[in-house]
């Protein structure tokens, strides 16, 4: 039997795609539509490279470049035209072609600092009415019946003209998505039932960057639009497309704990936080925590601007896109339902959230409310700030807390009783403690596992790289929270205020014995002002909002207990009002945010001294000190401090302005590596064969 010998010269040359030769005649200068009127349209049947493109576009010098540009601007036009066509395969190729050159374009310039990408891809005198026809076709097509994939390569296309430079200031077609705004065309998106899931994160991070384009001076319409938005259905979207992405997060989280259940803390803390936040050197400024960033951005911006999503977002979220159920979730959730009737607190709930929860719930069980999912989210991120991305993300999630405890119908939410939640906290292993999350965490309104959050970062941070800006903002969450409740009355027996009394004298303690290596960092006296007059607070308005007389005297016995605490702190302010001290008129406030504290022990310490003695006893029981301190309430004499209860209005000022700057260089830098338009495929449209034609011509020019 005689075989063939397989030719090992090499000779031949290897077999190129037809799309790969036209790519190259293209960029050789070649015109080869001429004499063929069908080249366009046959061009558009083949499927794009789109790293051809791009490496064929960046590999020219710039004489060559100036030879091509009038093939770059006939390619760049025929793309447009062609989205019109009502073959689907042809506009899905013009759309991954146009995703190339746009991202191929921007390559350049990142290398060519002189080179322009609207002149490049478009021309210069036809830029406004070719970007106006773009814009008019991409509303078009999101808005029409055309099949899922056309439409996610039309947002693909629309988020690499986003993230094109790190700089959104800097990059041009941000103006023409200003003049020509696409904003009804991204809500229309997520009010459909079809294609939410594929399309509602590429159009949530369209609006957010938008959002963030010149928010100061001219009017941004995607900021006044995002700001009356009142469709709850769109809402509500927008809510669950965050929810997804910070729910994956903690499910992945969950999931490598679960992983190596038998580490000790040491390297349950490098192999569960450091995996995910520092897998390698390379990976810290696009790890996992930056990579949720953009959900980040998008929570804040819509919290910051549009007061109904601050509603949203305490309330529970029905799935605008149920799953199928099993069987077996179906028996469960009956199940879980039969339990439920029985629990007072679940029985509004119930009724409210529509999810189905079995009595003992997993962490790993996802959440029916956006702000539940985000405390949980906050208390994985929090847990490393050492690492810049880590830092920067809590911080922002301390801006979003700040947001929403300032709107009062989300402090209604969040402290109705009639609407709880289960939130699940993951705590940082410490040498005092195991790592600890509640699998079953009780039903509360959600205020209570907001106050856990904080109070666990307070007493998790006590470190020498110590997070000063981040605890300011976390105990500015804290007046907020108590200003809305004395306003209001309320009184909520499940909040936990014993547990955030002693983590404010605990970071008081922390603050007095680290003084000299932090007073060279920040004004550590403003800070430990804060959080004396949350305690000063309690003291002089507790009566109209904590639970019961025994909260109150609780919270004496506490004072009286650590009055040494408050005694050092006063002689710290001391030794630096009466010194040279840059920070000299901050300690002087602190002394004098300290007369009320400092009162309570020295009033009622030689009280129990003297009642002990009577009884000759040396270690007397709580209740034994609280029955002194209530038998000399009348003779004590307190202080009234003014503007307890006031708070400055949370605004983009400066700084801020400044660090969300660079979260939003950030942002635009991880999209932009992980977007990649080839991922799309479009030949899937051929199984669409009932699926409706998209539009044949734009709406008419403005």
């Amino acid at each position: 039997m005689s075989t063939r010998k397989r030719s090992t010269s090499g000779s031949k040359k290897q077999l190129k795609e037809k799309i790969v030769q036209i790519y190259e005649a293209f960029f050789r200068g070649e015109d080869q539509s001429s004499g063929n009127p069908n080249f366009w349209d046959e061009f558009f049947l083949l499927k794009p490279k789109v790293g051809v493109i791009e490496a064929e576009l960046v590999k020219l010098n710039t004489e060559q470049l100036l030879i091509l540009k009038e093939n770059l601007n006939t390619l760049f036009s025929k793309c447009i035209s062609m989205l019109g066509h009502d073959h689907q395969i042809r506009v899905a190729h013009s759309l991954q072609t146009l995703c190339a050159l746009i991202k191929a374009g921007f390559a350049r310039t990142a290398i060519d600092v002189n080179c322009d990408i609207i002149e490049l891809l478009i021309g210069g005198g036809a830029a406004d009415m070719q970007m106006q026809l773009l814009i008019e076709h991409c509303s078009d097509i999101l808005t029409s019946e055309c099949p899922v994939p056309i439409k996610a390569l039309c947002l693909k296309m629309m988020v690499l003209a986003c993230t094109g430079n790190d700089n959104i200031a800097q990059n041009p077609f941000f103006e023409f998505l200003t003049q020509h705004s696409v904003f009804e065309s991204l809500v229309h998106i997520l009010c459909q039932t079809q294609g939410r899931l594929e399309l509602g994160q590429d159009a949530v991070v369209v609006v957010t960057l938008m959002a963030c384009y010149r928010k100061t001076g001219s009017a941004n319409p995607y900021v006044v639009k995002l700001s009356m938005l009142d469709d709850e259905l769109a809402l509500t979207a927008y809510a669950q497309v965050v929810m997804a992405s910070l729910g994956e997060f903690n499910e992945r989280y969950v999931q490598s704990r679960q992983a190596e259940p038998q580490s000790s803390w040491l390297s349950s803390l490098t192999s569960m936080v450091g995996s995910m936040f520092v897998s390698d050197e390379a990976e810290i400024r696009i790890g996992q925590v930056k990579a949720n960033d953009a959900g980040l951005l998008a929570l804040y911006q819509a919290v910051h601007l549009n007061r109904h999503f601050v509603g949203i977002i305490a309330q529970s979220l029905a799935d605008v896109n149920p799953p199928t159920a099993s069987p077996e979730d179906s028996e469960m959730a009956n199940q879980a339902n039969q339990a439920d009737i029985t629990n007072p607190n679940n029985a509004t709930s119930g009724e409210k959230n529509n999810v189905a929860l079995p009595p003992s719930v997993d962490v790993a069980m996802p959440t029916s409310n956006l702000m539940a999912t985000y405390l949980e989210y906050c208390s994985i991120v929090m847990q490393d700030t050492r690492s810049e991305a880590a830092y920067h993300s809590t911080k922002l999630c301390f801006l979003i807390l700040t947001c929403v405890s300032e709107d009062e119908y989300a402090n209604s939410l969040m402290h109705d009783p009639g609407l709880t939640f289960r939130v699940p906290l993951h705590r940082l292993p410490m040498r005092h403690r195991k790592s600890l999350t509640d699998k079953t965490p009780p039903f509360r309104p959600l205020v209570c596992g907001l106050l856990d959050l904080i109070i666990e970062f307070i007493l998790s941070h006590l470190m020498k790289k110590f997070p000063h800006e981040l605890y300011e903002l976390a105990l500015g969450v804290v007046l907020r929270v108590l200003c809305h409740q004395k306003r209001c009355r309320l009184r909520l027996s499940l909040c936990p205020w014993k547990e955030l009394w002693a983590a404010l004298i605990a970071l008081l303690k922390f603050l007095h014995g680290s003084d000299s290596a932090l007073i060279r960092k920040f004004d550590l006296f403003a800070l430990a002002t804060q959080a004396v007059n949350i305690l000063n607070l309690f003291v002089t308005f507790g009566d109209t909002f904590l639970p019961s007389p025994q909260s109150y005297d609780d919270l004496y016995y506490e004072i009286i207990r650590m009055h040494h605490v408050f005694d050092n702190l006063h002689a710290m302010a001391l030794r630096y009002s009466t010194g040279e001290s840059e920070f000299r008129e901050s300690a002087v406030r602190l002394s004098a945010a300290l007369i009320n504290v400092r009162a309570i022990g020295q009033h009622f310490k030689p009280k129990v001294e003297m009642w002990m003695e009577s009884q000759k006893l040396s270690t007397p029981t709580q209740d034994q000190i609280l029955e002194v301190v209530r038998s000399h309430y009348d003779s004590l004499t307190l202080k009234l401090h003014e503007s307890l209860d006031a708070y400055e209005r949370y605004a983009e000022r400066p700084p801020v302005a400044a660090f969300l700057s660079s979260i939003l260089r950030s942002v635009v830098s991880v999209i932009r590596s992980t977007t990649d338009p080839s991922s799309i495929d479009a030949h899937r449209l051929l199984l669409e064969s009932t699926a409706p034609t998209t539009p044949t011509s734009p709406s008419a020019p403005i």
